[in-house]
């Protein structure tokens, strides 16, 4: 196979992350394989059917034949390293592909030639333009019968975007024998054809495309790589994974278009030189970065991914990650390195993790997926939080024996340690409370109880989380007597007072009562009991997005009880949050519905019913974009309803994106 011709530096080596993306089905996971053998990491080809898959590495993943979790590999051509991340296809995984698409350079994106575009693909492809994400596009299993080359190509233009480049061509397409040639700007038909898409986007090339000089091969090859590094202009190569046809034309682009324009060099142990953003040196440079990825070593230890955006880690380093808690608050949790090794690195180099690079990391308990390295919430280039679960079930175990209740509940607190899409919660009956994403995390989480733990599970039907917030600020007190406990036989005083915060501050204990008034087990009582107490408002639902402030407390010696205290601040709490009033708020989901000319009347229509609020529509040429913020309750109807209304070509894309006061009776 050939590569490409890097400078030859000494100690240099580029590195380049790039995510392999697609419609389910559409090949990526064969790809990835694909790329490992013919770089000579792996010797033998998996398979996503056999279940020996380099980045399928859980049984579940192997056994449905979907990517579940992100994974990471890596091969080296030439002075180039490319960790290649593969990531979930299925859309109700789409919260794990945005948190793997904050750590790329860029991104390959993988359509069938036989299936051609799919909705899916369209929200992938949405999503990377919207980010900036330099993408090639891989057009796989060119040697399947029914696969397409000219006509799909058209489909892209007019799907995915107008400014693609094809880069190969293809023969004897649909057969076994189908070949993927490279095509070269150095035939007049190819330069002129690539010159004109590039033109598009640079007035200077279009004034010589019309007036002359012409430019040449070199000239448009310098340019492509700019436009691509850009994401202005997206190359097209066709190929075949599971034979290898075309891989070698897409390394070539992934190293010969991709790396120079998205890497600077670096040389470890220089003095000097600015990080990734141009700022202050290496060493004076706070780390920040992103875990992507969590898995289990050899002995069972937790392993952690994480690229790092800005600075240098190294083991034995205390680190400090940023969490959004369940509660929507930002939570840090600190710990230190035990081991550090630089993926697709040996030797001294693999100690060292540097800005640019992806490493493997272990010493840091409780890590998951999402965690940020930074100082603050917003920091740098790392990717935002993950957005608050929107779904809640209830789990039980289906055979009722002696311990049944709490080896499930231990099992699923185990799934949701490593999984951040997982939020498990002990119910008052004894059962447990899992929050969920989407309906699919269901099937995938009593698939894994049952093959690692032995344990089958009921699921209620999933409902919608709603939040209350306290509408006003109110006091409440209970009193001790003189020388009597309260009206319910307890001894302790205790008086609250509850303040609204802003929107995603989640919920805050203060004291205005002086520390040291109380013994610490009292003050560890109130504390507690506050927190238990705003688990379940007046209306039934998690009260956030607030403070509770102690402003009155006494006990009695010989008498008072932490249980006491215990007792007064749940009757206090709800109290002063009756007086202060609370609010339910419903999640949302911000949506695009991409829809025909002639179907934008019953969409809407459709959307009004539905409760959603329509933002902006805008196109109007080939299709209509309607963009708006729909109940979370709302969105799986609304996009079950979309190819009805549309002639199966709408294109439904949707996130959580915070709530809205609910209408009506909660």
């Amino acid at each position: 196979m050939r590569t490409p011709s890097l400078p030859a530096t000494r100690n240099v080596q580029h590195t380049l992350n790039v995510g392999i993306l697609a419609h389910v089905d559409a090949g990526k996971t064969s790809l990835t394989e694909r790329l490992l053998f013919d770089t000579g990491v792996i010797d033998r080809l998996g398979g996503v059917d056999t279940g020996d898959t380099q980045t399928d590495t859980g049984d579940i993943e192997r056994q449905r034949g979907i990517t579940v979790r992100s994974a990471v590999v890596s091969f080296t051509t030439d002075h180039t390293q490319v960790n290649l991340i593969d990531t979930p296809g299925h859309a109700d995984f789409v919260a794990e592909v945005e948190r793997a698409l904050g750590v790329l350079d860029a991104a390959v994106l993988v359509v069938s030639a036989v299936e051609g575009v799919q909705a899916h693909t369209r929200l992938l492809m949405r999503t990377l333009r919207g980010m900036g994400l330099p993408t090639l596009l891989f057009v796989n299993k060119i040697d399947r019968s029914g696969a397409r080359d000219a006509g799909l190509l058209d489909d892209i233009r007019r799907r995915l975007s107008p400014r693609v480049v094809a880069m190969t061509r293809v023969t004897r397409i649909g057969t076994p024998e189908a070949r993927a040639l490279p095509l070269s700007l150095d035939d007049p038909s190819v330069l002129a054809s690539t010159g004109e898409v590039l033109a598009e986007c640079d007035d200077a090339l279009l004034a010589r495309m019309v007036d002359g000089p012409l430019p040449t091969a070199a000239d448009l090859r310098a340019v492509l790589a700019e436009q691509v590094g850009g994401a202005r202009v997206f190359p097209v190569y066709f190929g075949a994974a599971l034979s290898g046809e075309g891989i070698g034309a897409l390394v070539d682009g992934m190293t010969g278009l991709l790396g120079p324009a998205l890497r600077t060099p670096y040389v470890r142990g220089a003095a000097t030189g600015p990080d990734e953003e141009g700022g202050e040196s290496r060493a004076a440079t706070a780390p920040r970065g992103t875990v992507f990825a969590v898995d289990r070593g050899p002995g069972g230890e937790r392993r952690a991914y994480l690229r790092l955006f800005a600075g240098e880690l190294a083991p034995r380093r205390r680190v400090t990650l940023l969490r959004r808690e369940a509660d929507g608050s930002t939570g840090r949790h600190t710990g230190r390195i035990t081991s550090l090794h630089v993926v697709g690195r040996e030797g001294q180099d693999a100690t060292v993790l540097t800005a640019g690079n992806i490493g493997r990391i272990t010493g840091l308990p409780g890590v998951r997926p999402g965690d940020r390295l930074s100082r603050d919430e917003h920091g740098g280039n790392a990717t935002p939080l993950l957005p608050a679960p929107t779904l809640r079930t209830t789990v039980r175990p289906r055979h009722s024996s002696p311990g049944a209740t709490a080896r499930l509940h231990a099992a699923l607190l185990e799934l949701a340690d490593r999984d951040p899409l997982i939020h498990a919660e002990a119910e008052p009956d004894g059962a447990t409370r899992v929050l969920l994403y989407g309906e699919v995390q269901k099937e995938i989480i009593a698939a894994t109880l049952v093959r690692d733990h032995g344990i089958e599970a009921d699921f209620a039907p999933s409902a919608i989380i709603c939040v209350e917030r306290p509408a006003g600020s109110a006091e409440a007190c209970e009193e001790m007597g003189w020388r009597a406990p309260t009206p319910d036989g307890r001894w302790a005083t205790v008086g609250l007072r509850v303040d609204p915060l802003a929107h995603g501050s989640g919920c805050v204990f203060r004291y205005e009562t002086e520390l040291g008034a109380l013994p610490p087990a009292f003050h560890r009582a109130v504390e507690e009991s506050v927190h238990a107490g705003l688990r379940e408002g007046p209306g039934g639902w998690v009260v956030t997005d607030c403070a509770v402030t102690l402003v009155r407390s006494a006990f009695v010696g010989p008498l008072s009880t932490a249980g006491d205290f215990r007792e007064v601040t749940r009757l206090v709490l709800r109290r002063a949050l009756a007086r202060a009033g609370t609010r339910v708020y419903e999640p949302c989901h911000a949506f695009e519905a991409d829809v025909p000319l002639d179907c934008l009347a019953p969409v809407t229509a459709c959307l009004a019913r539905l409760g959603a609020h329509i933002r902006r529509t805008s196109g109007g040429t080939s299709s209509w974009l309607v963009e708006g913020v729909i109940p979370a309750r709302a969105a799986p109807e609304a996009q079950r309803a979309l190819p009805g209304l549309s002639h199966g070509e709408g294109v439904w894309w949707s996130r959580p994106d915070g709530d809205r006061p609910l209408e009506g009776k909660p």
